[in-house]
């Protein structure tokens, strides 16, 4: 039932305090929504500067997310990384709604749950399997060819949690390096010849659902480096991506928002890579992009309030990721030509130390051309140094 009024008092709780929450947090500061959350980090966080409503606890301790979520309204995720077991044992004990439900969240926890719904779900997915002894490594590499990607099947992302393996001696190391001989579900992902990976975010609740254009992220060393929308691909393979996002969407009966990414392979097929029960980096440049940016409707779908639009402000968008370039304190230096061109935008996330690697800030740049626009953006970006 869509909620018609805001109380000044409405809490909205994260578990997660890092850059989602803290974008999310700001559009929830919008509408007069108080913002709690909770950290399992011992260094401070983006969000924890932003209100007085902060808890630290674990991830793995009911009794300390039952104690958060009884002084919020609703609560919601900022990342994967806890249980469903746990979410709903914290949602019955405290009794405050978790979205996207622990039900939900249970079908895509960890990538072998999660390949396995949207393959029963009759959704493409990237070739995959359980792999539990060197005797599975060999199969896989004889069936699907050398080189493939191992992944922890909980935990992993940008590049932590995934080795390429390119013979049997590398499928091993790498298995025990991802905890396989400590009892982790280890999976197998065969490479896929694709000329595209593309991105769809989907927000839904009772009110409805809103669909964001079909992107491109561009990837490097399992990193995303650069998001483009709409894709620059055919208007058909657009619309098919979204077509199964929603689809996916329907299969795990979210109320929240999603993030699902694709592979266009060579022969035209999409196939569902992976998904987030959460914002995602493949769609922050919605915040000027759209009409209602993913952390907006993030914020309005776990509220039960009608969906924004997610029509594109300007023909194109380009978002760059902005990565650590030292290790140190942070600073973001050499943004003068950034902020200097019109339509630009950056987004500096607060993180107190920087590391190389890390993903530190953002720019989004709007134009009407999308091959000048971010030829653009990555000119005036390529001096900065966080």
């Amino acid at each position: 039932m869509s909620r018609t009024s805001l109380p000044a008092t409405l809490k909205l709780g994260f578990l997660g305090a890092g850059q989602l929450a803290r974008m999310s947090a700001l559009e929830a500061f919008r509408f007069g929504i108080q913002v709690a959350v909770f950290s399992d980090r011992t260094e401070n966080e983006p969000v924890q500067f932003m209100t007085p409503y902060s808890t630290s606890g674990s991830f793995d301790s009911v009794d300390d997310m039952v104690e958060f979520a009884k002084g919020c309204d609703v609560i919601t995720l900022e990342n994967e990384f806890i249980s469903s077991d746990i979410l709903k044992e914290v949602r019955d004990k405290s009794g405050t709604p978790i979205y996207p439900s622990p039900e939900t969240f249970a079908l895509i926890e960890n990538k072998l749950i999660e390949k396995q719904t949207f393959e029963d779900a009759g959704i493409p997915v990237t070739p995959y399997s359980l792999i539990k002894d060197e005797l599975d490594l060999k199969d896989f590499g004889e069936e699907h060819g050398w080189p493939y990607l191992l992944k922890s099947s909980k935990g992993g992302y940008d590049g932590y949690g995934n080795e390429t393996v390119k013979n049997l001696e590398s499928a091993k190391e790498a298995f025990d390096n991802l905890g396989g001989n400590a009892g982790q579900d280890i999976i197998a992902e065969a490479f896929v010849d694709f000329t595209n990976e593309l991105a769809v975010q989907v927000a839904r609740n009772e009110t409805g659902i809103a669909v964001y254009p079909c992107c491109e992220t561009v990837q490097e060393d399992h990193i995303c480096v650069a998001v483009l929308s709409p894709a620059p691909v055919d208007s058909h393979f657009q619309e098919r991506a979204q077509e199964l996002a929603v689809k996916a969407m329907e299969a795990i009966d979210a109320k929240g928002i999603i993030a699902f990414e694709f592979f266009l392979t060579e022969d035209g097929e999409i196939l569902l890579n992976e998904s987030a029960p959460r914002p995602h980096n493949s769609g922050h440049y919605t915040i000027e992009g759209a009409v209602a940016s993913q952390f907006e409707n993030h914020v309005r779908a776990v509220l039960d309030l009608p969906l924004g639009s997610t029509k594109l402000n300007k023909p194109a968008v380009a978002m760059i990721n902005l990565l650590g370039t030292h290790k140190r304190p942070a600073e973001t230096d050499h943004i003068k030509e950034a902020l200097e061109t019109e339509n630009g935008h950056l987004h500096v996330y607060g993180k107190i130390d920087s590391k190389v690697g890390r993903k530190m800030a953002h720019y989004t740049l709007l134009g009407d051309n999308l091959e000048e626009t971010y030829k653009t953006a990555m000119h005036v970006t390529r001096n900065i140094e966080i």
